[in-house]
């Protein structure tokens, strides 16, 4: 595959800005887009013509194959400001690598760095007005991929459409939620597309999550797909476990997703003196802890909630109330991160990318 670079970004601004018209006091997570976004196509076997333009619809074949085939991945990625009005990406690179990784899973042709943090710093800048500062505040940033060429032959694309959008956002979720542990459905399997953020995947959630939420849950937290005996992930989210003192978390692989909120909690957890333990998590492992009092917390992490804790779970028709812990975990990480995101703090990892 050949690269095309670019020494230019084609801009095409908007006549009028219509962030007049978004209250950013009622944000609806995602409901809300700014004024431009980010576009690149590969063509010819390389990517061209990156440019950025006025938000809008897109026009496409209705035998586009992403349509058919689901040839289509995606990023999660959050920017913040600062009380300075200077602007802050959390890891990014992180997101890059992953995407490609993402990418390649899925047979879609990866993307060149350049062109992807030279459409995203540029697109942050032209729509800077719409990161608000203040500890909660953010930019969710979502770059996604997707198959656009014409035919339904069941084989891969040979054109792709890279794409940037960027949403307004509050938290993701208010308060705690109540979760059901999966006993029939998956979410992915060994040798699957788990690992990658591929769209389908998260499809594929959403009926067992409505099954859930009829009996008054909000999420799934996920099991292998062999056994439904190893607690894998949470809804969209990586998942955590506090029993007693120590915080528990399944290792990645081919159906865990390798978050960039998980791996955070990792390290300032370790970085805290917490015994962590990444390794797998039986289901009757926690259901004892539940009932011997040893589990302390449950809590999902993830770039659009960041850390969103559990207030109860169900298993077999029963359900287990999880007290809230006076000293948690969940709220211990989820300021420390935000405080790093929206330079409140050091950042001794180098985690703060800051967009000039």
């Amino acid at each position: 595959m050949q690269l095309t670079p670019s020494k230019s970004l084609e801009i095409t601004q908007v006549s009028e800005s219509k962030i007049d018209q978004v209250d950013f006091q009622n944000l609806v997570f995602g409901r809300a887009f700014t004024d431009h976004m980010f576009e690149c196509d590969f063509i010819d076997g390389s990517w061209q013509n990156p440019k950025i333009k006025p938000y809008g619809p897109l026009s496409i074949e209705p035998a586009a194959k992403v349509f058919h085939y689901g040839q289509a991945v995606f990023e999660g990625m959050k920017a913040y400001k600062d009380e300075a009005g200077k602007v802050f990406l959390f890891r990014p690179e992180e997101n890059f690598k992953r995407i490609n990784k993402s990418s390649k899973r899925m047979a879609i042709p990866e993307f060149p760095k350049e062109f992807f943090f030279e459409g995203l710093e540029t697109l942050l800048r032209l729509d800077n007005a719409w990161i608000k500062p203040g500890l909660g505040n953010s930019l969710y940033i979502r770059p996604f991929v997707i198959a656009t060429q014409n035919g339904v032959s069941a084989s891969p694309s040979d054109q792709y459409k890279f794409m940037i959008i960027l949403s307004p956002a509050q938290a993701y979720y208010s308060g705690s939620v109540k979760v059901v542990i999966a006993e029939h459905y998956s979410r992915a399997a060994d040798g699957g597309v788990g690992a990658a953020k591929a769209a389908g995947n998260y499809g594929a959630q959403f009926y067992p999550t409505n099954l859930a939420k009829d009996l008054g849950y909000q999420q799934v937290i996920w099991t292998d797909s062999k056994e439904h005996k190893y607690l894998e992930e949470a809804g969209t989210m990586n998942v955590f476990f506090r029993i007693g003192d120590s915080l528990l978390t399944a290792p990645t692989n081919d159906r865990i997703l390798d978050g960039v909120t998980r791996k955070s909690v990792i390290q300032i957890a370790k970085d805290a003196g917490v015994d962590v333990q990444v390794r797998r998590v039986e289901v009757d492992e926690l259901v004892a802890a539940a009932k011997d009092g040893s589990l302390r917390e449950i809590f999902g992490a993830g770039t659009a909630a960041v850390i969103s804790p559990v207030s109860a779970f169900s298993y077999k028709g029963e359900e287990y109330a999880i007290p809230s812990a006076e000293d948690s975990y969940a709220k211990r990480f989820k300021t420390a991160l935000m405080e790093i995101q929206h330079n409140l703090a050091e950042d001794p990892y180098g985690w703060r990318y800051a967009v000039n």
